[in-house]
């Protein structure tokens, strides 16, 4: 088990931002951690990067207990922020040999790593170019390649992609997959749900505190799958096709939205092919016909609440 929480709790005064969190994933697993702000995503990540304190509770890292040995898990992490520190005076090539001095990476070693990691994040053409120069998603590279350096077991991203343009979202993206294809342990915290949902092997949902569920992205989705939904569009006459449809059986409820009919039928009814063909017999013409899709999004929507601290 690469990470582990039991009844991991986080409170400032009468606040709760963590509340009995338990929480194991494997080691290679690219876990998303989705929650609305406030829901206690940045404390875990923090409280897993050493940063704070649990009041009560345990973290593990690679079978270290945060607080108690976490000399041994700085080593194994790579800890990115939701926010880009200052270095204005530097240029992209010494803030990469500062940070490698820092994990005494020396010499030859540190010229190696150092354009070993360029590479790997595409940042070479940057090398000479001062960091405050860099766009926002330039910045969020260079702060993977920062933690790239000593070669750490763990990431932890804090929305990584935020604020960036969606050229920028996939470069980050595909660097993520790239990193996961290498075998690194990832957890990934972001709003971009559709991009969670390519990347990762695993998601927790988070809300108040609290940990709602956490399993595989295809459990998730049939477990917020309540019934199925039909989205019909018809040339003309649509309110005619609406009345039609609610005598229709197999049919629990009818209505119209942005141009549509929307049926959800009742649990026992999957296949719905006499629904069009009661539509064609009644001389309705069918543009289109198909199934609501329930994706990480629609799923997030379903299984949470709103609740914010």
């Amino acid at each position: 088990m690469i990470i582990q929480t039991i009844n991991l709790t986080k409170k400032y005064g009468k606040l709760t931002a963590l509340n009995n969190l338990n929480l194991e994933i494997e080691d290679g697993e690219c876990f998303g951690y989705i929650g609305p702000n406030g829901a206690g995503k940045t404390t875990t990540i923090k409280i897993l990067a050493t940063l704070l304190q649990p009041t009560w509770g345990e973290a593990r890292v690679c079978g270290n207990v945060v607080g108690y040995e976490s000399r041994k898990i700085r080593p194994l992490i790579g800890y990115v922020p939701d926010f880009f520190g200052a270095y204005e005076d530097m240029v992209v090539q010494e803030y990469l040999e500062f940070f490698a001095s820092a994990y005494s990476i020396t010499g030859d070693e540190r010229t190696r790593v150092v354009g070993d990691v360029f590479e790997l994040t595409d940042l070479t053409h940057k090398r000479d170019a001062l960091v405050d120069s860099l766009s926002r998603g330039m910045k969020q590279r260079l702060s993977i390649a920062r933690v790239l350096l000593h070669d750490p077991k763990v990431l932890l991203l804090d929305e990584p992609a935020s604020g960036l343009d969606p050229r920028a979202r996939i470069e980050i993206r595909e660097l993520l997959k790239e990193l996961r294809n290498m075998g690194k342990t990832i957890i990934i915290s972001s709003h971009i749900l559709h991009e969670l949902a390519e990347l990762c092997t695993t998601v927790g949902i988070i809300e108040h505190g609290e940990l709602l569920y956490h399993g595989g992205i295809d459990d998730i989705v049939r477990r917020a799958k309540v019934a199925t939904r039909v989205h019909i569009r018809v040339t003309e006459q649509k309110d005619l096709a609406a009345l039609m449809l609610e005598k229709t059986p197999g049919v629990r409820s009818v209505e119209e939205f942005d141009g549509q009919i929307v049926l959800e039928l009742d649990d026992d009814t999957h296949d719905f092919t006499h629904i069009a063909v009661a539509l064609v017999k009644n001389n309705f013409k069918v543009r289109e016909i198909k199934e609501e899709e329930v994706n990480l999004e629609t799923a997030f929507m379903r299984l949470t609440k709103g609740l914010v601290q």
